[in-house]
């Protein structure tokens, strides 16, 4: 089997999902090649960018070796100014290449300006043309190449972000044109939550074989005949563990899949819902060892939707000697001092942390179940522990307006000395929200696979007015702007341990 990880995502650490699909089914048997065409197709683009005539062009093209190998040393993330500057033309020779091909394309996303990943006539021309898409020239041969090779029985795509779609599709129906024999797989989690919605019908019918929803180790088993033997590692093997743009090694880990807690009304993973299962920590601590030894990480990366307070405190006892970062939720554990200690001394660099809102009336509207004084301790804790806390926070959910927002703004400056990295999103409404159906709703992108749909607010309000608060008032208050400076540009989370 030959599984593909598509263009365009970030490209500082190897596709998490290919990899356990590896390891369950080298694990029963089956051969299997995993190809990262995401990290082989950008690299593509920035090696045969042509340059324009400005002076940041021909600079970009004349330093790109010397800056894909800096940011590949940990000498660059001592020095941010420099490392700015490297992401920033790597960056720029991408955008050379997009706009030739009126694209909008960069090292953390891809848009097309002409077809939209929402709308699945718009993926079908995709795979109907694939020579249209900016990665033709290189798939079409590296395609050729491999499969001449491997001659593998099924091809698997893992199709996790909208940057991926429509690059996907073209390099399905380039395998359907060439190999019109070969089965075509198709799964990942932007594909699950398209078959979650009730609404769903398989427009892809002829150019994907078969689709595989939520976690594919099971279906693909039994597609291929094979009863399942239980929970194997994931299988890191065959990948250039050595070219992805980070100061080495960072071994993506999920110790659980969905979502334990469940109840948050903003919350994709609620309107879809989605299984929880999560390991013992005995077997995560020993995947966690294996993988260690066999690749050397820089950084473990747990890929949960929030690190359990068991499976946190089987770090602090398990010696692992690896520095390490994930999701967690506030929990009364976090606000414990000596807790927080030895999560620092178990490796513990950074946390990320859904807080949402400053406001605890909105925060128990969404369900978070979270309090703010609990907030305010664990960001406390943390602080003098000396772990980093990225904070996520969302604005525009049906029970905030203005006079909400701005408590979250006064929130933020309260503690500005305990965050360390701030995200900021605007709330989209999942279409399968329970929310939803007490709104009046209408279109929010245009398409059958839209994931979210728009609403009147019910407080006024809206997106427009949303964006110009956090754009005139809350990224420009003093003490919030160097919380926002901080954020690596483009890679964002995926590297900020590096600056903790």
């Amino acid at each position: 089997m030959l599984l593909i990880h598509p263009p365009a995502a970030k490209v500082c650490e190897p596709p998490a999902g290919l990899a356990h699909l590896a390891g369950t089914l080298r694990a029963h048997g089956v051969s299997c090649t995993v190809f990262d065409a995401n990290l082989e197709g950008l690299l593509f683009l920035m090696t045969t960018a042509r340059p324009a005539g400005d002076p940041w062009s021909r600079r970009a093209c004349r330093t790109m070796a010397a800056n894909l190998a800096g940011l590949r040393s940990p000498q660059l993330y001592t020095n941010p100014a420099r490392y700015q500057r490297a992401v920033a033309d790597l960056n720029h020779l991408l955008e050379i290449a997009g706009r030739r091909h009126r694209l909008a394309v960069n090292l953390a996303n891809y848009q097309d300006e002409m077809l939209s990943p929402l709308k699945s006539g718009d993926l079908l021309q995709a795979a109907r043309q694939p020579q249209g898409n900016i990665f033709f020239p290189w798939f079409s041969s590296r395609l050729s190449e491999i499969l001449a090779e491997k001659s593998p029985a099924f091809v698997g795509f893992s199709l996790t972000y909208l940057s991926q779609a429509m690059t996907t599709f073209a390099m399905i129906g380039y395998i359907k044109e060439q190999y019109p024999g070969l089965p075509v797989i198709l799964g990942g989690s932007l594909l699950t939550s398209w078959m979650r919605n009730p609404a769903w019908r398989d427009p892809f019918a002829g150019y994907v074989d078969h689709l595989v929803a939520g976690q594919g180790e099971l279906p693909l088993l039994s597609l291929l005949g094979i009863q399942d033997r239980g929970h194997r590692r994931p299988d890191y093997s065959g990948l250039p563990r050595d070219a992805y743009l980070a100061p080495g090694f960072i071994l993506p880990y999920a110790a659980s899949a969905g979502c334990s807690w469940r109840k948050c009304s903003f919350c994709p993973e609620t309107a879809e819902e989605s299984p929880y299962f999560a390991l013992s920590v005995e077997t995560a601590l020993e995947d966690i060892r294996w993988l260690a030894a066999e690749t050397s990480p820089v950084l473990l990366h747990f890929l949960d939707n929030a690190l359990s307070p068991a499976m946190m405190r089987a770090m602090i006892g398990a010696n692992l000697n690896i520095p390490w970062y994930g999701f967690a939720r506030i929990t009364p554990a976090l606000t414990d001092l000596d807790f927080c200690r030895g999560l620092r001394r178990s490796g513990c660099r950074m946390l990320k942390l859904g807080i949402e809102s400053g406001d605890q009336a909105v925060l128990d509207t969404m369900g978070k179940g979270i309090d703010l004084d609990m907030v305010s301790r664990a960001l406390t804790a943390l602080k003098a522990a000396g772990i980093a806390a990225y904070v996520y926070l969302l604005f525009g959910t049906p029970a905030e307006s203005l006079a909400e927002a701005r408590k979250t703004l006064d929130f933020v400056v309260r503690h500005r000395t305990a965050i360390t990295f701030l995200n900021l999103a605007v709330f989209n409404m999942p279409i399968c929200s329970s929310e939803a159906a007490s709104l009046q709703t209408g279109g929010f992108y245009e398409g059958d696979l839209s994931l979210y749909t728009n609403f009147i607010h019910p407080l006024g309000w809206d997106r427009k007015e949303v964006r110009r608060f956090l754009d005139q008032e809350f990224r420009r208050h003093p003490q919030v702007t160097p919380i926002l400076r901080r954020d690596p540009p483009l890679f964002t989370s995926n590297h900020a341990p590096f600056f903790c």
